[in-house]
């Protein structure tokens, strides 16, 4: 395998079931007519595309994404990475892999790091112990690897799907029927606050799990997915570690950072117009394509360069999914081309590099 450009993608499939299944309630199944409009949206969507890899969120049914996958025509050409327990009963990650990438066997990881701890006495006398007791992500976080390239190392792969914004509900929990009138003016707040603890933990065990591979090893790695928050958020930042980009000679780069395709593409447009989800009319970013220094055009170390992203999302504009079979996520696709930094040095130092 020698690719020339790599495609990679992020899908959220909108709690992708088959018909007649229960979805978070017993009376909220996709009826036939809807299911039937979903699996031709999804399949179109795939079929305009048809990125190298694609990282799947909310997908409930295997059946469901191999009949989107085949509606598509591109069954031939793919393997899909779907677990084995992914029978209608629960919210998976999955993906899609171009025949002849994958390397090794896919895993769904649920536990957090063994060694992760969130707890703190405070970092003064006026500030209180804090301890967060979570051990796992609310939806297993899958991770497979790929070789682009044959002579150069694996690319690790994750996709995520981490807790949303919207306010865990609290009034089925003993403390709150224990005064239901007193907690009741609140259990926005305190579900609010509960959702963003959750999605924290789950930023910050990935990180740990991220940097225990990429530490001082220059792997190549994607991360993928929902993580439900903004470019600029602290779970994006928990992820990504804040790296400084650079616009000017090649000698940046972190040995364990990651760079979201969204910053790489606002370098290349005179307008942000990125989003992937409206929330009361409010246009917000949420779904993301993270790179290592790899893929990143600044990094000494760069293998490949950005090459663009776009973003699919006129859909959102109309809140129609169920007639129209579409999702309430945009769909990011971002495309890298192989220009590795020293074989570009090399070939404009010989005369026949780009002009």
């Amino acid at each position: 395998m020698k690719l020339r450009t790599l495609d990679i993608a992020t899908f959220n499939l909108l709690n992708l079931n088959e018909p007649g299944l229960p979805l978070y309630r017993d009376d909220d199944a996709w009826s036939q007519a809807v299911y039937d409009l979903k699996i031709d949206w999804t399949g179109r969507v795939l079929s305009r595309l048809r990125p190298h890899v694609t990282g799947f969120q909310e997908l409930w049914h295997r059946a469901s994404l191999e009949r989107a996958v085949a509606a598509a025509g591109l069954t031939a050409d793919y393997d899909l990475l779907i677990p084995p327990d992914a029978d209608g009963t629960k919210i998976v990650c999955a993906a899609m892999v171009a025949k002849g990438l994958l390397v090794g066997t896919p895993e769904w990881i649920t536990d957090f790091p063994e060694a992760f701890v969130l707890e703190s006495r405070g970092d003064d006398p006026q500030t209180p112990a804090i301890s967060v007791k979570l051990r796992s992500f609310s939806r297993p976080v899958l991770h497979f690897t790929i070789r682009p390239r044959d002579g150069l190392a694996s690319v690790h792969v994750f996709v995520c799907h981490f807790k949303s914004k919207a306010p865990t509900k609290v009034f089925r929990e003993r403390w709150f029927n224990a005064d239901r009138e007193g907690y009741k003016p609140h259990q926005a707040n305190l579900g609010a606050a509960l959702s963003t603890i959750r999605r924290t933990a789950e930023a910050s065990a990935l990180r740990f799990l991220l940097t225990g591979l990429m530490r001082g090893n220059d792997a190549p790695v994607i991360v993928l997915g929902d993580i439900n928050d903004g470019q600029m958020s602290n779970t994006a930042n928990i992820l990504t570690e804040q790296p400084r980009y650079l616009v000017g000679d090649s000698v940046g780069g972190g040995d364990a950072a990651l760079y979201t395709a969204q910053t790489l593409q606002e370098y290349r447009n005179t307008r942000d117009v990125y989003y992937t989800h409206i929330h009361q009319d409010m246009m917000e970013s949420l779904d993301h394509i993270l790179v290592s220094q790899e893929f990143y055009d600044n990094s000494r170390k760069r293998i490949w360069m950005f090459d663009g992203m776009v973003v699919m999302n006129d859909h959102l504009n109309w809140d129609d999914h169920k007639q129209s079979g579409t999702n309430d996520h945009g769909i990011v696709a971002a495309r890298f081309r192989y220009r590795p930094m020293k074989a570009e040095a090399e070939s404009l130092v010989a005369g026949t590099g780009d002009r």
